[in-house]
């Protein structure tokens, strides 16, 4: 029998496949000690195995890490406090990730150079938030967003395994045009 925090490390690896073993100790929400040790436990298991060397853990060493996902999980970590443990799915394409937050629904999607036209895939909802990732907010000029509630947002991996993510809204992108 897994206990409660091994479930959920299963169950993110299942959904997401492999991840940056810094993003799964984040998600725990423990201590880091602690939540090594969830992970050490799994290994010693076989239920989990370190995949490129070990920077990724997924359910097995033959596990692809998904990049666009991965990004998209570093922008649920910003939230990962206010949403339940459970509470968020790889989404339906285009976006990558759904999440509840405050009984609020929000999709995180992922784009990169060229692809602003994948936001006329979206079908906004009224309980219905996006974020939307972009490689640089200079993107954000060529982007039509949504008749919905969406925030902007870059991820930059300029040092350290942990990238920065920096936040934008859509009256902040207009002033910068």
């Amino acid at each position: 029998m897994l206990l409660e925090d091994e479930q959920y490390v299963i169950k993110w690896l299942s959904q997401y496949g492999a991840l940056p073993r810094t993003q799964l100790l984040k998600m725990l929400k423990k201590p880091p000690q602690t939540a090594e040790k969830i992970l050490r436990n799994l290994k010693k298991q076989m239920r989990i195995a370190d995949v490129s060397g070990g920077y990724y853990i997924g359910l097995d060493s033959m596990c692809q890490p998904d990049q666009r996902l991965i990004l998209a999980v570093w922008v649920l970590l910003k939230f990962i406090d206010q949403v339940d443990p459970m509470a968020h799915y790889p989404a339906v394409y285009p976006s990558q990730l759904f999440f509840l937050k405050e009984n609020m629904g929000y999709e995180i999607v992922v784009l990169y150079e060229g692809e602003q036209n994948l936001l006329k895939l979206l079908q906004p909802q009224d309980d219905l938030k996006y974020v939307i990732v972009v490689p640089h907010i200079s993107m954000a000029s060529n982007i039509r967003l949504l008749n919905a509630p969406c925030l902007l947002a870059t991820v930059d991996f300029r040092d350290g395994e942990e990238p920065d993510i920096v936040f934008y809204t859509e009256e902040a992108v207009t002033d910068e045009e």
